[in-house]
């Protein structure tokens, strides 16, 4: 995966976020572990992806909603 910031967009009104990554899009997440699912399958080992969504990242930008909350 490149170095693409991952965004995590804000809540859908039917719940979860839209995770892109650069023009990318990696998902729907609705939770943390979805989060690091997705991030895996992009490239990232499992335990960086993990400390990455745990340690709120720089590279992992919140958009229109607080942190890992993923209902509208």
């Amino acid at each position: 995966m490149d170095r693409a910031p991952i965004v995590v967009h804000r809540p859908l009104g039917t719940g979860g976020r839209r995770v892109t990554a650069g023009a990318q899009v990696l998902g729907l997440a609705h939770s943390d572990r979805d989060l690091v699912e997705f991030l895996r399958q992009a490239g990232i080992d499992e335990t960086t992806a993990e400390d990455m969504v745990a340690g709120d990242s720089q590279l992992i930008e919140w958009r229109g909603g607080d942190a890992h909350r993923y209902a509208a």
